[in-house]
Formats: C-alpha cells, sequence, structure tokens
C-alpha cells in the first residue's frame, strides 16, 4: 500500500518513465530475490513470499529516500475527511466489483461440472489480453483527466476519449472474438476447442467495463463518489441474479451472458449518475456505432464459419468499416488521408 502510494505520485506528476522504472525495478529484484530464496536457498513457498515482499520493500526504501524532503508528520484533520468522504464510498464499489470479476467462476464450481470450470478459465485467460490494454489505460487516465483545469476542456476530451477508448477496445475484442478457435488451438489442448465460444462475450464485456471506467472519471472530478456503490451493487446483483438462472442450463455460456449484462448495467448505470453530477457530451452515435461495428463483424464470421480465410480479414476489416459508416470526423478523415498518400522515403518505414 504505501509502495503504491509513492509510485502514484509520479502518476500525478506524469513522469510515466520514472513510473516504469521504479515498477521494472520492482518485477526484477522481486524475481532475484524469489530465485535466490526459492532455487539457491531451497526455502520452497515462504521463498516465493518473502521474495515477492523484498522487491518492494527495496524500492520502497529507495522512494523514501528519494521523497524525504516532501514527507513530514503533519496531521490535517480537513484533508483527512475530504479523502475520506471521496474514498469510503469506493470501498463497498470495490467489493461489489470483485464480486461482478469473480462469481461466474464460483457459480461454475456449484451449479456445473469441472469440465465447464476449465474449458471456461481457458476463455477467460485469452479474454483477459484486453485487461492488459485497459490497465495501462487505467494508470495513465486519472492523473491526465484531472490534469486538465478548464471544465469546458475537460468536457470535451472526456468525450473523445470515451469515443476512441470503445473503438480501440472494440477492435480487439472483435479480433479476439474472431480468432478465438485459432487462438485456443493455439495455447491448449484439443479438449479445450469448446472455450472459444465464450472468449467473444467475455473480450465485449471488457469494452463496456473500460466504457464504465472513462465515464466514472466524471464523478471522481466532481467529488460525487458516494452513489458509485449503487451503480457496481446493481451490476453484482444482475451478475449473480444470471448467473443462478443461466448457468444449469447453458453452462460457461449462461457465465458468459451474465458478465456481459453485469458490466453492461454498470456502464448504463454510471453514464445516468455521471450525467447528473457532471455533464459530459458524449459522441453516443459514433460510440454506438464503434460497439455495433465490432459486433456485426464478429456475427458476420460465426455465422459463415469460412475459416481463418474469412475471420483475419473481417478483424483486420475494422477501420474500413467505420469508415464505410461513417464514424470519423471531417479532420480525422483529413488526417488519414494525408498519412495514406504521404510518400515513402527509400530506406523509410512506410508505416511512419
Amino acid at each position: 500500500m504505501n509502495y503504491e502510494q509513492l509510485t502514484s505520485l509520479f502518476r500525478v506528476e506524469e513522469r510515466s518513465v520514472a513510473f516504469v522504472s521504479a515498477s521494472l525495478a520492482n518485477i526484477f529484484l522481486t524475481i532475484g530475490a524469489t530465485l535466490l530464496l526459492v532455487v539457491a536457498l531451497d526455502k520452497g513457498p515462504i521463498g516465493v513470499i518473502v521474495g515477492n515482499f523484498t522487491g518492494t520493500l527495496i524500492v520502497y526504501a529507495v522512494l523514501v529516500g528519494y521523497r524525504r524532503e516532501q514527507l513530514g508528520l503533519e496531521f490535517d484533520r480537513g484533508l483527512l475527511r475530504e479523502m475520506n468522504r471521496f474514498g469510503v464510498p469506493l470501498v463497498p464499489t470495490a467489493l461489489f466489483l470483485w464480486v461482478t470479476n469473480f462469481s461466474d467462476r464460483l457459480f461454475l464450481v456449484k451449479l456445473a461440472d469441472t469440465e465447464e470450470v476449465g474449458l471456461y478459465s481457458v476463455g477467460v485467460r485469452i479474454a483477459s489480453a484486453m485487461v492488459l490494454l485497459l490497465t495501462a489505460f487505467r494508470l495513465a487516465w486519472p492523473a491526465f483527466a484531472y490534469s486538465i483545469d478548464d471544465d469546458r476542456e475537460a468536457r470535451r476530451t472526456y468525450a473523445f476519449v470515451l469515443t476512441y477508448l470503445v473503438a480501440l477496445t472494440t477492435w480487439v475484442a472483435t479480433g479476439l472474438a474472431l480468432l478465438s478457435p485459432w487462438i485456443v488451438d493455439w495455447i491448449a489442448a484439443p479438449a479445450f476447442a469448446e472455450s472459444s465460444r465464450v472468449v467473444g462475450p467475455l473480450a465485449f464485456s471488457t469494452v463496456a467495463f473500460a466504457a464504465y471506467i472513462a465515464i466514472a472519471i466524471g464523478v471522481g472530478r466532481a467529488k460525487r463518489t458516494q452513489f458509485n456503490w449503487v451503480v457496481t451493487g446493481a451490476a453484482a446483483v444482475v451478475n449473480i441474479a444470471l448467473n443462478l438462472l443461466l448457468i444449469p442450463k447453458y453452462g460457461m455460456m449462461g457465465a458468459a451472458v451474465a458478465t456481459v449484462a453485469a458490466y453492461s448495467t454498470m456502464f448504463v448505470g454510471m453514464v445516468w449518475w455521471s450525467q447528473k453530477v457532471y455533464p459530459v457530451p458524449y459522441q453516443w452515435r459514433r460510440v454506438v456505432t464503434a460497439a455495433a461495428a465490432g459486433v456485426a463483424l464478429v456475427a458476420v464470421g460465426k455465422l459463415t464459419d469460412g475459416g481463418l480465410a474469412v475471420a483475419l480479414p473481417l478483424a483486420l476489416a475494422y477501420p474500413v468499416v467505420l469508415l464505410a459508416l461513417g464514424f470519423y470526423l471531417p479532420a480525422e478523415r483529413r488526417a488519414i488521408g494525408a498519412r495514406l498518400r504521404r510518400p515513402t522515403r527509400p530506406g523509410s518505414d512506410s508505416l511512419t
């Protein structure tokens, strides 16, 4: 917790190189300490735990020394009250998010057989490629979003960020959904081939979660977080209810549908609450177009069942489909056209 507090200062200062350096130092020290304790000294599981703690502790100590001039023993009751007013409602919010994230596997264990759990776990692992993209966004987004002082500029920026985030995550989800049979075949045994059926729904549920994160920033900017737990609580209720209803009959597909419904509920609820406390002119036509284009491409790919020769071009065609649907603004179309017309110098990279 203390280590994260100090590395968060780099995020607030928008010093990405320092943040990444501290994170990489933690990783390398943790790996080195763990290998020393487990392999060289044969300390077993306790060596893994101590090695993990050692890397974080060393970097934390260095960061304390680095920040020594900013640290002190002052206590501000007013600041503490403000922090609690902002942060305490986020505790049940995080709890309900945990329920939504993990209850599907818990219900599958109880309501389905172990084969369904294994298949679903492989599907979750493939769809979690979306989480890597989302993790990078979650680290950078709050510091950038709160750094915009002018409310008018902030609202405009938030609107464009949601549009581009939905478009990017939808493209990745579309690719994962269309190519999932071959990805499963590549990373898992043939017995897990059915896992590919849940990759698409789980990947698109992450698109809804990404949109929720982007929109929730308005609530944070307005410092009106007291209702967030109601939004995530409603999503958790939807998730639990649909898991109980769908898993006994549909197995892992029921769990995947419950996850999509839960994250969609969370997104819609946050849109309603955020727009009440911090209205933003989101580009809803473009957002819906971006999401619908991805779903349509996946539907075409699954219905035609044309193999990799069809699935791969469909995944790559997403930006072109957006162009045909009028997604891009005139300025964006001009920028794309200029980039495509740019002559390539001999020996240069055509993509740059």
